[in-house]
């Protein structure tokens, strides 16, 4: 891998985390919702990654590529789609409550803003260390840059 397929990984990593970002931001906005069905009820979404090292080395069968160009572009984190999660929803007695149904029940999101916080924080360190290989991919550039000038 060249030092410059470093900043194709660093950039998917910065892109994929912004995506987990994202949905754990929407997440806690709908943290405190509440409905009248089960069906209407908010859940969880959780980002799901693949790495593309795989396809930069090749097909899960060995075979290699030949262009190594089209492999360092290949190399980096994918995000395959956002998935719901099966928790189960907060199911809370209350007969009084305007969203209540026919039988008295209210339903809130299966989200756990503790866990969203610890992800929140995650991500954005993970982001923050894919900003710093960046920049440390593009000081050794300038570098290497500056020996063949003198």
């Amino acid at each position: 891998m060249s030092l410059f397929n470093i900043f194709n990984v660093s950039g998917s990593a910065m892109s994929a985390q912004s995506v987990r970002l994202n949905t754990t931001a929407s997440n806690l906005a709908n943290a405190n919702s509440i409905s009248s069905s089960i069906d209407e009820t908010y859940r969880a979404r959780n980002p799901v990654f693949a790495t593309a090292l795989a396809d930069a080395k090749g097909d899960y069968r060995g075979n290699s590529l030949t262009n190594q160009t089209q492999a360092g572009q290949e190399a980096g984190v994918k995000v395959l789609g956002i998935v719901e999660s099966q928790d189960p929803l907060q199911i809370e007695y209350a007969p009084n409550h305007p969203m209540a149904d026919e039988s008295g029940y209210i339903y809130r999101p299966n989200v756990n803003t503790m866990e969203e916080m610890a992800n929140m924080i995650s991500a954005s360190r993970s982001y923050q260390t894919n900003v710093q290989v960046a920049d440390t991919a593009k000081t050794m550039t300038q570098r290497l840059l500056r020996l063949g000038q003198g």
